[in-house]
């Protein structure tokens, strides 16, 4: 440090000597000459799902909708060329709807500091989104939320009508051109010249946040038959994309298509833990005795020496606690032997492990009592918690075996169409594993509520999230039209809605 302040009297002549010097012109950086390379983003038109509507925190609102990917690309295409890029925004960023005066939609979520920790709970107020209020299009912006890949031919799908009698859509129903329109006749009639399309996520998502409740409709074509909470079939989901890209491209529109990202890395699925039950020295014992599960893990054993169920099951069903934190939850799983036959007390339940994934709404059930009359009827503990609120193993592989296939036909699609392509499923890996590092060395990651990159619903991207998308378009639009678009900057936008 002495030598430090030794040195400031020469600093100071020397500053002296140089005013007197004649200033250097420093020339200004030659600006960068973007280009649109073999693509026309004259009018670009985007299609999809909520992931494309800029759906956030559980709802889409006017600020989710400005930090939509689309929306990022369209103001990057406006430096080559592209045109006005419409949106149906909502009324207000409460993001609720009603209908006839009636709210049916829920408001987004905020983060509440009110209990024993933060948790997310709607923002309070009523919506003005009416949905019979009809918006004067055309859009460029055609994602919309809770769509399914056939649902982007269902006629009548914006049907303010047909919202009533809950066969219809109310995003669409909003901005729909007709009561009889698509959503794919809607986008093609813009004539696009680009495009981006990222849609199918639906297909499999709202199985999976069902806890598997749904159907796996494989070798089913009839998409009439399917509830909301049911796989598609790969087939018909093949058909349905083809037929969207090829009406997309019919008038020698490009553009780009992404694939779908495995419900594993979503925090939807990654936040709750399989085992958060503590408990005392007293509860685990009477949880043990034969008041309680002793009886039903004594039931098990004398099937299993009957040969009725494996050494491997019996150890799975078994159920055991310990006295203080990191008790498994138990859960029912209808991928067990049915021994109720035998046993009506042998219900299929046993003890969730890390390979479950407890659904993030669980987070406000788990410890809950069934009954209010009855303080031992903890949710999880005494009461097994039922499908819905926990994706096993078995119904894991039922997801990953449809998105297998899905992925294999989008990306077989771009090439035959000749079109960009967005590994979406590797980059939202990649942002769950290893987090994606910004300029200013700061790391997004998939962590729920503080990563940055997932809103508080945990499936769908924060802002900062979106613009990592966004990015990722870019590159792959560049790569494979030699254009040269510069992206836009994550820190740009936030990683958390703060109210």
């Amino acid at each position: 440090m002495k030598k430090f302040y030794a040195l400031l009297p020469f600093l100071g002549l020397f500053l002296i000597a140089c005013e007197d010097d004649t200033p250097i012109d420093t020339p200004d950086p030659t600006p960068v000459e973007y280009t649109s390379g073999t693509a026309d983003f004259t009018k670009y038109v985007a299609v999809g799902s909520s992931l494309t509507a800029g759906y956030s925190d559980n709802a889409l609102f006017i600020a989710g909708q400005e930090a939509s990917f689309p929306n990022m690309l369209a103001q990057n295409f406006a430096l080559v060329g592209g045109g006005d890029f419409e949106i149906p925004f909502m009324a207000d960023n409460l993001g609720g709807m009603t209908l006839g005066g009636n709210q049916i939609t829920e408001n987004r979520l905020i983060l509440s500091f009110l209990g024993e920790s933060p948790a997310p709970v709607p923002v309070s107020g009523t919506g003005t989104t009416e949905v019979s209020n009809k918006l004067t299009g055309p859009f460029n912006n055609m994602g919309v939320p809770g769509t399914k890949s056939y649902e982007l031919l269902a006629p009548e799908y914006g049907s303010v009508t047909g919202v009533a009698m809950g066969t219809a859509n109310p995003y669409f129903a909003r901005f729909s051109s007709s009561e009889t329109a698509t959503v794919i006749s809607d986008a093609a009639a813009q004539g696009a010249t680009f495009f981006t399309l990222w849609a199918g996520s639906n297909d499999i998502l709202l199985y999976a946040v069902g806890g598997g409740t749904g159907v796996n409709q494989a070798g089913n074509l009839d998409a009439t038959t399917y509830a909301r909470e049911d796989i598609t079939d790969p087939t018909l989901f093949a058909g349905v994309i083809d037929g969207v890209l090829g009406t997309l491209t019919a008038n020698g529109a490009k553009g780009v298509i992404a694939n779908l990202p495995n419900v594993t890395d979503l925090p939807y699925f990654t936040t709750v833990p399989h085992n958060p039950i503590p408990l005392d020295e007293a509860t685990a014992a009477f949880l043990n005795s034969a008041e309680a599960y002793g009886a039903y893990n004594a039931g098990l054993a004398q099937l299993q020496g009957l040969g009725l169920i494996t050494e491997d099951e019996l150890a799975q069903r078994t159920i055991t606690f310990n006295a203080g934190e990191g008790n498994p939850v138990v859960i029912m799983d209808e991928d067990l032997t049915d021994l109720t036959g035998f046993n009506p007390a042998l219900i299929n339940m046993r003890q969730a492990t890390a390979d479950d994934l407890m659904v993030l709404t669980s987070r406000s059930f788990i410890g809950t009592l069934a009954d209010p009359n009855n303080p031992t009827s903890i949710n999880g503990v005494a009461v097994p918690l039922a499908d819905k609120w926990v994706l096993t193993p078995e119904e894991q592989d039922i997801v990953e075996t449809a998105l297998t296939s899905y992925n294999q036909t989008i990306a077989g699609l771009a090439a035959a169409y000749d079109l960009a392509f967005v590994d979406a499923n590797a980059l939202l890996s990649n942002l769950n594993t290893n987090g994606v590092q910004l300029g200013d060395g700061s790391v997004v990651t998939a962590e729920f509520a503080t990563g940055g990159g997932f809103s508080l619903d945990g499936v769908h991207p924060a802002p900062r999230g979106y613009a990592i998308v966004a990015n990722a378009f870019v590159e792959a639009i560049n790569t494979k039209y030699n254009s040269n678009l510069p992206g836009v900057n994550p820190l740009d936008y936030t990683g958390l809605y703060i109210d």
